[in-house]
């Protein structure tokens, strides 16, 4: 058994901050840059970034596969993280510096292209770098151990372009945001290159990694339809997800026309910073207090409750005159991003849990494919939304700058409104309906889950003769 290094852990740590501080980036700002900057259609670009990330997900299983196949002196894993980071980084900064001078069908062409190669390049390097865990170690509480740092930091670099953002467009364009983008697009293209170059430096895989497993597409849903808890499951993950990232995407237009006024990057940059941190509390917080004393599928409902009371409070104090008070909009806000942190550890849980389940129903144990469908779903679950949430700034008449200077448009009073609704009210009716499949559908109680796992084992101890 190969034990890792403090140096192992720390560079592969390192790499998961650099390429997410890029998915952040991508994913929470693309829709303002093209849409409020640009100036093209909301429908539009929220078309293009649905079709590509759905696209995305589906490439994801054809990536693993290629990376399985790959055979070379430095191993399967690290000539593509190292090839689609420098390609991933070159069309990152690409995406943020649109060529002036185009017209509209031009401007209109060069982003499609420019956003299905981003997502392409990025899954590159994406899937071989969380695929390669395995293959780092043979002990499994490294490899636990492995994928609580990917994901912890992972989540500093995507909270590190929350905080970050704006107030670095502002300070390196000077008042231009579409040159602080273009100039802060270059900065964390260069970071990424060099925190994947000390993650590939320092983190190699063992001589003999053995097979590696690729899952089809077809595979994740056949699995998927064969065990009705985990169908369950994703299904909450979608409605969910769906849910956040509407939000994620509203918001900051929701702080540059409705609270309004010149320090509206500062208070969104501060909304940002306690959502983030409101976040991880409810992961490592709230979580494991409340599970001391509730069950999980309590929490879970008690969570959902808290998320659509968080929303409807936004709703209320907007509607009431006091979206201009970043004190009282933060406090609802905070509720919300607590819930979700705390949704998002059930619905790992349950869909392990249903593993189990599926293996006591089938005879078979899909693990794999069954995680595998997570990320396949999230993907489509952002397209969606970011699609949603361009037609809906469309369907509101939401007028952006669409010039190089600081003038912030008036909106007229119905495209406020309409703004409120869709960042609070699709959520709710969202978070309902995952309410409610859960309520009447889910069946895998803790004391289920007990019961399953004693079954297994006494199964496998028949099967073995142990």
């Amino acid at each position: 058994m190969q034990q890792l290094t403090l140096k192992q852990k720390i560079a592969y740590g390192i790499g998961a901050v650099g390429k997410d501080m890029v998915y952040a980036l991508s994913a929470n700002y693309v829709l303002y840059y093209y849409k409020d900057i640009i100036g093209l259609s909301s429908s539009f670009v929220g078309l293009i970034l649905m079709i590509a990330r759905i696209f995305d997900a589906v490439n994801d299983p054809f990536m693993g596969i290629l990376v399985a196949k790959t055979r070379t002196r430095w191993g399967r894993f690290r000539p593509w993280l190292f090839t689609g980071t420098v390609l991933n980084a070159l069309v990152l900064y690409a995406l943020y510096a649109a060529p002036h001078g185009l017209s509209e069908a031009g401007m209109m062409i060069f982003f499609t292209v420019i956003y299905i190669l981003w997502g392409m390049t990025y899954t590159m390097m994406d899937i071989p770098y969380w695929s390669m865990i395995p293959a780092i170690t043979n002990t499994p509480a490294e490899t636990e151990n492995l994928s609580v740092i990917g994901r912890t930091c992972a989540g500093v670099g995507a909270a590190i372009m929350a905080m970050g953002t704006m107030m670095a467009v502002e300070a390196l364009g000077g008042g231009n945001e579409r040159t602080g983008f273009q100039w802060l697009a270059l900065i964390v293209a260069a970071v990424f290159v060099v925190t994947e170059v000390i993650c590939c430096a320092f983190v190699r895989e063992r001589e003999d990694p053995g097979k590696m497993e690729t899952t089809s597409v077809g595979q994740m849903f056949r699995a998927l339809f064969r065990n009705d808890q985990a169908l369950i499951v994703v299904l909450s993950i979608i409605l969910i997800n769906c849910a956040l990232y509407l939000t994620s995407n509203l918001i900051i237009f929701f702080f540059k026309y409705d609270m309004g006024g010149m320090g509206w990057k500062g208070n969104y940059t501060i909304f940002s910073t306690v959502g983030g941190a409101m976040q991880i509390v409810g992961m490592m917080v709230v979580y494991p207090l409340l599970r001391k004393f509730k069950s999980n599928t309590f929490i879970f409902r008690v969570s959902l409750g808290l998320a659509m009371l968080g929303y409807l409070l936004i709703l209320v104090l907007c509607m009431a005159g006091a979206s201009g008070s970043l004190l009282l909009i933060c406090l609802p806000g905070a509720l919300v991003f607590t819930a979700n942190g705390i949704l998002s550890v059930l619905t790992t849980v349950f869909l392990s849990n249903s593993v189990d389940y599926g293996e006591l129903k089938t005879g078979h144990r899909e693990e794999s494919v069954i995680f595998s469908m997570q990320t396949f779903v999230v993907k489509a679950a952002s397209g969606f939304s970011v699609f949603a949430a361009g037609v809906g700034l469309d369907l509101i008449g939401l007028v952006g700058n669409s010039e190089e200077t600081e003038i912030i448009e008036v909106q007229t009073p119905e495209t406020l409104l309409g703004l409120r609704l869709l960042m609070t009210l699709i959520p709710i009716a969202l978070l309902i309906a995952a309410y409610f499949i859960f309520l009447r559908r889910f069946k895998l109680s803790d004391e289920t889950v007990a019961a399953n796992s004693e079954e297994l084992k006494a199964r496998h101890l028949a099967e073995t003769g142990e």
